[in-house]
């Protein structure tokens, strides 16, 4: 199967059988797990004992082999198996007098390359990438973009010509396209950057969401540590911040009522929760949804919450002259900070309960402060405490059948808890999340067309949030005081992800806004439908053309093709509801 290889244990140990056991390189304080039981050879028949196994090709493994005699450990090996490889261990003893016994592990059929099908996309990709650029540059020559434009619309183009108006110049040209008019609009209105990396974020969220090509980074990692499908979530809850701070300051300054908002936040949040809830749900796999098997957590649920109380916190402690500078500060450094003191003031509070409920609850059956993920984690001792205070509360308040059943835990450190990665604590730092892009999107609203100033900020703000980062996890993933944990939501994980967050941010926002290298495409037009593609490509997941049968379903190649498919086709829907002008806001 996929990830997994075939190995042939052959002892020729005739006094004693082997019992073969495995540990996961990915896991953490974990115990080992036996694969199978070795018979001793039978020498009189020269017949040797054999076992064959699968063992997993993800990450490295360690084999300990031990001797059903006196369980004595005869040998460990390290080794990192490739995808259908075919491997030989073989058992024997080197001298009868001391009884040394070596283990040579051989392949007999070598593993194949499954990451050639990534390279092999990201050439197509670029392939087409070159291609929009060259044509990009032809269409800046006048007489190719006048043939062009006459041959999309020859009927318009000869009505010009024919009209009194006489035949277009390069001025009616330009203004004609409607991608540019649109560019031109949107440029005055909004900054691109946001909507490019809100659907940077999106595009990778739906890829992974769709299977990533059953690639293992692409999935999001078994307990602590990061990969690629964890960096999408927290990035799309920064620019939702960012995006509060701007939209609250222009309906504002508009004349627009405070109540009046307060209501349209109300609404919106109740929305995005109920079509969490009732839309977007995985548990729809168990059946016709019902209260028995209804999940409350969610990723929309979380963004409604994040949004209510982020939105309503800054709507109620805004201030007249705050976001223009006119408000004097005592510290100059932090003039883009002290004018929202109340916030601030609220959003660390917010963090010290997130710090009393992790660390002081006491759990039934757990240490206090547990932040492991249970199962076969740390030895085995803690097997139903995955995920410590954030899955008790969880359990407590929501109930198991209410929660996510399958957590990332439970391939590798065989978790059988329920939790989920959406919960009521982590909500806390979700919040702290968002505040941190509403941070960023003062800064624009303070510095406002300052982009040296404004850059200097992203770029400060990202190195104190790395600083952070590197004291609380000790620079290390598994042995710091709080490691990134995107299931717990940890402190860690949020100043990390913003930290990247704040650089991404100031790479876009140069390309893009300030020096209009960039336009943001492809992803600047999902990031301005990001709801429609988002609960899209929940609701049509299992239909054709995003996904179809496989003739090969152990492939990766397969998979990556209908996953990049099925993306691809989303990033194109939004490009044609962009040029319509068809956003769905909620």
């Amino acid at each position: 199967r996929m990830d997994q290889a075939l190995l042939l244990v052959r002892n020729e140990l005739t006094a004693q059988g082997l019992r073969l056991a495995a540990l996961s390189g990915s896991c953490h304080q974990c115990l080992y797990q036996f694969l199978a039981f070795v018979p001793p050879s039978n020498g009189s028949l020269r017949k040797l004992g054999t076992a064959v196994v699968m063992v997993d090709t993800q990450h490295p493994l360690t084999l300990l082999l031990n001797g059903s005699v006196g369980d004595r450990e005869l040998c460990k090996i390290q080794y990192h198996f490739g995808e259908f490889g075919n491997y030989s261990l073989v058992v024997k003893t080197l001298s009868t007098s001391t009884k040394t016994v070596s283990c040579d592990l051989v392949i007999n059929e070598g593993p194949i390359n499954s990451y050639l099908p990534i390279l092999f996309a990201f050439l197509v990709y670029m392939g087409i990438l070159a291609i929009l650029i060259v044509g990009r540059l032809f269409m800046k020559i006048d007489p190719v973009r006048n043939w062009v434009y006459k041959k999309l619309n020859p009927r318009e183009t000869d009505r010009l010509i024919n009209s009194e108006l006489g035949s277009p110049n390069t001025t009616d040209s330009v203004s004609s396209d409607p991608t540019r008019h649109l560019w031109s609009t949107a440029s005055r209105q909004r900054l691109r950057s946001l909507d490019t990396l809100r659907g940077l974020s999106l595009i990778i969220m739906v890829f992974v969401n769709y299977g990533g090509g059953k690639y293992w980074f692409f999935k999001h990692e078994s307990w602590n540590g990061l990969t690629v499908a964890d960096l999408v979530f927290p990035w799309f809850v920064f620019i939702m911040g960012t995006s509060i701070s701007l939209s609250l300051s222009s309906t504002l300054r508009w004349g627009s009522s405070k109540r009046k908002v307060l209501r349209k936040i109300l609404w919106r949040s109740f929305l995005l929760i109920l079509l969490g809830i009732i839309v977007v749900n995985p548990n729809y796999c168990l059946g016709p949804l019902s209260w028995d098997n209804l999940r409350i957590p969610g990723v929309l649920q979380r963004l409604g919450f994040t949004y209510l109380v982020v939105a309503a916190l800054e709507l109620l402690f805004t201030r007249a002259g705050a976001e223009s500078g006119t408000l004097e500060s005592p510290c100059p450094a932090l003039q883009d900070i002290l004018p929202y003191w109340p916030q601030w003031i609220f959003i660390l509070m917010l963090e010290v309960i997130w710090l009393c409920l992790t660390f002081l609850l006491p759990v039934p059956g757990c240490p206090r402060g547990y932040l492991g993920p249970g199962g076969i984690g740390d030895f085995g001792n803690y097997p139903n405490c995955t995920g410590g205070a954030a899955g008790y509360i969880d359990r407590l308040l929501l109930g198991e059948k209410h929660i996510y059943q399958h957590p990332s835990s439970s391939v590798i450190y065989q978790t059988t808890m329920p939790y989920d990665p959406e919960g009521i604590l982590g909500t806390i730092n979700t919040i702290f999340m968002a505040f941190l892009g509403l941070q960023a999107g003062k800064i624009i609203l303070f510095y406002k067309d300052q982009h040296k100033q404004i850059m200097s900020r992203f770029f400060i703000w990202s190195i104190v949030m790395g600083i952070i980062s590197a004291i609380l996890t000790k620079c290390s993933k598994e042995e710091g005081f709080i490691p990134i944990n995107k299931n717990l939501w940890s402190i860690s994980y949020v100043t990390t992800m913003s930290c990247f967050a704040f650089i991404l941010l100031l790479l876009i926002y140069y390309l893009v806004d300030v020096k209009r290298l960039w336009s943001g495409a492809p992803f600047f037009y999902p990031g301005m439908n990001s709801i429609l593609v988002y609960i899209g490509h929940e609701v049509f997941e299992n239909y054709f053309p995003f996904k179809w049968k496989m003739q090969d379903s152990q492939s990766h190649a397969e998979h990556l093709t209908q996953n990049l498919t099925a993306t691809t086709l989303w990033v194109i829907i939004s490009y044609l509801l962009y040029r319509r002008r068809i956003f769905w806001k909620i």
